[in-house]
């Protein structure tokens, strides 16, 4: 193993200015709290007329921006779809199913990773308004850096490019090796996603209510309910509300553990 330095390593939290925000959250230890409302999560798939108040949802959605995201790029989008025409289109294309026909809230969670670059200035500009000076690694990160790994080029042209130098260049050096498509960029912005979308779940679940992550959905007919574009992909719909009575199937069913958890 090479004890190089470089951008990653540098970023290392010594600069000067930050000290007040070393120990944020640090002092936060509740692991029997934290243990009930992840076991008290369930995907709970009819829900009763009850409303969930505006500001709840709303505490909630701000919860759900709380996730950790790759780059700090935050390339996701949450559409809290309040219009009732359209969530009822939006309910028929999820196959008219229970979590969605009787849901009190439809948020439409979605990865949007054309908008890194917009959002690599934005962090530029951001830097500026904070009471702390920011590291050079970090500026010459999004500046450099990030446009370098995730640029693909139209139609992917620079595909092959990026594929060539990574391999030749990996043989000597640690490189990041994906994103290198538009498809490995699309995942990429999945995964944080997926993380705000778990925040997203336990928080309506501390207010008390419930919720069901669907994946079962014609996405075309949603993408046109909406209006979304071509590089708006939705990554669930979350339906909240609160539980009904027969809401939950069946016990919750996990595989063992020793089939997924391996020490190396």
């Amino acid at each position: 193993m090479s004890d190089q330095k470089n951008v990653f390593t540098e970023m290392n939290g010594s600069f000067n200015g930050n000290d007040a925000f070393q120990k944020e959250g640090a002092d936060y230890f509740s692991p029997e709290e934290f243990s009930k409302l992840a076991n008290a999560r369930r995907s709970v798939r009819k829900f009763t007329p009850e409303k969930i108040p505006d500001n709840v949802v709303e505490a909630c959605l701000d919860l759900a921006l709380l996730a950790p995201n790759s780059s700090n790029l935050q390339t996701w989008k949450f559409y809290r779809i309040k219009n009732e025409e359209m969530k009822k289109e939006i309910s028929y294309a999820c196959f008219s199913q229970p979590a969605a026909s009787t849901a009190a809230e439809l948020i439409v969670c979605v990865a949007n990773p054309s908008s890194w670059k917009e959002h690599c200035k934005q962090m530029l500009q951001t830097f500026k308004s904070l009471p702390i000076e920011t590291p050079k690694s970090a500026l010459l990160y999004y500046k450099k850096i990030a446009p370098f790994v995730y640029t693909v080029g139209p139609l992917n042209v620079l595909t092959p490019f990026k594929w060539v130098f990574n391999n030749l260049v990996g043989i000597f050096k640690v490189v990041p090796r994906d994103p290198i498509s538009s498809f490995g960029l699309l995942v990429w912005s999945v995964k944080s996603c997926a993380l705000a979308c778990e925040n997203l779940m336990l928080a309506f679940r501390s207010y008390g209510y419930d919720t069901c992550p669907m994946e079962g959905f014609d996405a075309c007919r949603v993408k046109k309910a909406m209006k979304l574009n071509r590089n708006e992909t939705i990554v669930m719909i979350v339906g909240a509300g609160k539980r009904a009575e027969g809401g939950l199937y069946g016990p919750r069913v996990r595989f063992p553990r020793e089939q997924f958890i391996k020490t190396l």
